[in-house]
């Protein structure tokens, strides 16, 4: 999958912005480039609300372990709570022989990894997600639409 393939699948569910960060829009330099996902059905990215999905295409200072200042490197992050993380880690390996990650594996494509900053808050990670993590990707992401419209509609 490329980034676009992400953007455009993403984007195609109902109520979704997807929001990339650019020059002259008042986000923060870094950002640029980088794209925030949410469900919004007036079609405006909402104030007090976080993305329940990004896209990113550079390392930040806290947050190197992906490399992805190397050409074409992407990594989608997906807000899938903390037991649906656990549940979608647990089938990519499912016996738990991979323990933790050595640094190299850190950047590695086509892996489901817990996100390295908010793993903990249940957000995952994917970097260039291919054949062995596209599906997983795009039911997760699907999955992080439903709980954010579910959350939008309790909220109205």
């Amino acid at each position: 999958m490329t980034e676009d393939d992400v953007i455009a699948y993403i984007a195609a569910l109902e109520g979704v912005v997807v929001w990339t960060a650019s020059p002259g829009d008042g986000s923060p330099e870094i950002a640029w480039g980088d794209s925030f996902v949410y469900y919004s059905p007036d079609g405006t990215v909402p104030a007090a609300t976080q993305p329940f999905a990004t896209i990113v295409t550079k390392d930040y200072p806290d947050d190197v372990s992906s490399q992805l200042h190397r050409p074409g490197t992407y990594r989608v992050n997906v807000h899938a709570g903390k037991d649906a993380a656990a549940r979608a880690l647990a089938q990519q390996d499912p016996g738990g022989a991979a323990g933790q990650p050595g640094r190299s594996e850190l950047a590695a494509a086509d892996v489901l990894r817990p996100h390295p900053t908010y793993g903990r808050a249940g957000w995952l990670a994917v970097i260039n997600p291919g054949e062995r993590t596209g599906a997983i990707t795009c039911a997760l992401l699907r999955a992080a639409w439903d709980s954010a419209r579910s959350r939008h509609q309790r909220s109205s």
